[in-house]
């Protein structure tokens, strides 16, 4: 198949580059640099949206990732302007379920399918491939399998749903992940802590993922941050989160679902961004007023 590409970033350069082993590719991007490296990869390389729809068969299939918000929003009106009745736009970023939904809603005025896909694997997905949520018109899927095959890992994508599905399973996908990434942090952190038995964090992690119960894909990447530094001494403790672990705690009170463990993550992913905490000081000064116990100011202990 020809398709076509917008949004060149870390995960679009390289689903670009999965995809050429089976497909021409027309890509665009606003970074030039982004341009010239996936032109390298042969891609074929397009000076704007217009013109990469120009360079695209009758049936247009067009994938972007770019960054969900109003980038997102921008991008689809741009490229709809240019496709018709039957012509296939998919969206494959971290989007917001329900702008999907209401994207999907205005396409279809004009008769253009939308997809939305929620696509999993990070930098990894070029050699391993990509787990791909799907969610949208059934026979959409069905014309655009073949690109999903070339993107997926075995057995790594699926149809889950009608629009709005496929970003909704992704959304709650990355809160899971929250949790577990909180977990081993907070794990960790007391062997850490265990001054007496100077215990070995990459060896640790190393012996986990051999047939204990918590083995996975994110403990290897814990070894491997260990590899470099068991201190961690160049890191800033500093946890930015992209905005589903917000959304699936609101969905989830909507719902009237306890999500503890998402919620407890997400609130600590805050509490990184604010290492003199104006509330800590607060529980700091309310222990030292009812009991006494004293509060550590910036140069001595009272």
């Amino acid at each position: 198949m020809k398709i076509g590409f917008v949004g060149l970033g870390k995960m679009g350069q390289n689903m670009t580059k999965r995809l050429l082993s089976s497909h021409e590719v027309v890509v665009f991007d606003i970074n030039e640099k982004a341009l010239k490296e996936a032109k390298s990869s042969g891609a074929i390389i397009s000076s704007s949206i217009k013109d990469l729809i120009s360079k695209l068969p009758d049936q247009k299939v067009i994938w972007m990732m770019v960054p969900q918000g109003d980038i997102t929003k921008n991008t689809i009106l741009e490229i709809s302007k240019f496709l018709k009745k039957g012509d296939i736009l998919i969206d494959g970023g971290n989007s917001y379920y329900k702008d999907s939904q209401i994207s999907a809603d205005e396409l279809l005025k004009k008769g253009i399918n939308f997809l939305d896909i929620g696509t999993s694997g990070g930098i990894f997905g070029l050699k391993e491939g990509y787990c791909l949520m799907v969610g949208g018109d059934e026979k959409a899927y069905t014309q655009i399998e073949p690109i999903l095959k070339s993107l997926a890992a075995k057995d790594g994508y699926q149809y889950v749903g009608n629009t709005g599905s496929g970003h909704y399973t992704k959304m709650v996908h990355n809160a899971i992940e929250y949790g577990i990434m909180q977990a081993y942090a907070e794990g960790f952190e007391l062997l850490k802590e265990k001054k007496e038995f100077d215990l070995d964090m990459k060896k640790i992690s190393k012996l986990w993922n051999h047939s204990s119960v918590i083995r996975s894909w994110l403990l290897e990447l814990v070894e491997n941050i260990f590899e470099k530094d068991q201190n961690l001494s160049e890191i800033k403790g500093f946890v930015q989160d992209s905005g589903e672990g917000r959304w699936s705690v609101k969905e989830a009170v909507d719902l009237g679902v306890s999500v503890n463990v998402i919620a407890a993550s997400l609130f600590e992913r805050f509490s990184s961004r604010k290492p003199d905490s104006f509330k800590a000081k607060i529980l700091a000064a309310l222990r030292d007023q009812f009991g006494g116990h004293g509060v550590f100011r910036k140069d001595k202990e009272l």
